[in-house]
């Protein structure tokens, strides 16, 4: 994972990295025994290039890191969170690798955020 828009977050700097970034930041809520999760990183991991400079993307690994994915809710994995300015403006829940990048843009666009 060499990628200078992918990064990983834990509870301890969640808040720094993602809540007081100044680019929305995407998370995606997975764990290493989670099939979907895995199916959908890939997807994940190549739109992380194509969004460089608009969007940065995260991975919480939620049996490494319980507290954050509890305080957000999280019951199913994965579930992926569009934080803007310290709030949630969009979550999608659920491996829907052929719909993540429509997801992405339509939330990025009901929120003002340019990505063209």
């Amino acid at each position: 994972m060499e990628n200078a828009n992918l990064f990983h977050v834990g509870d301890q700097d969640f808040e720094a990295k993602v809540l007081k970034s100044s680019t929305p930041t995407i998370v995606d809520f997975w764990a290493a025994w989670c099939g979907p999760c895995r199916n959908i990183a890939p997807v994940f991991e190549r739109l992380s290039t194509e969004y460089q400079g608009k969007l940065q993307f995260a991975k919480m690994d939620i049996d490494e890191h319980g507290l954050t994915p509890s305080r957000l809710g999280i019951q199913a994995i994965p579930t992926l969170m569009i934080f803007k300015d310290g709030q949630a403006i969009g979550r999608l829940v659920g491996p829907n690798p052929s719909r993540l990048k429509n997801e992405i843009d339509r939330v990025l666009a009901e929120n003002g955020i340019q990505v063209a």
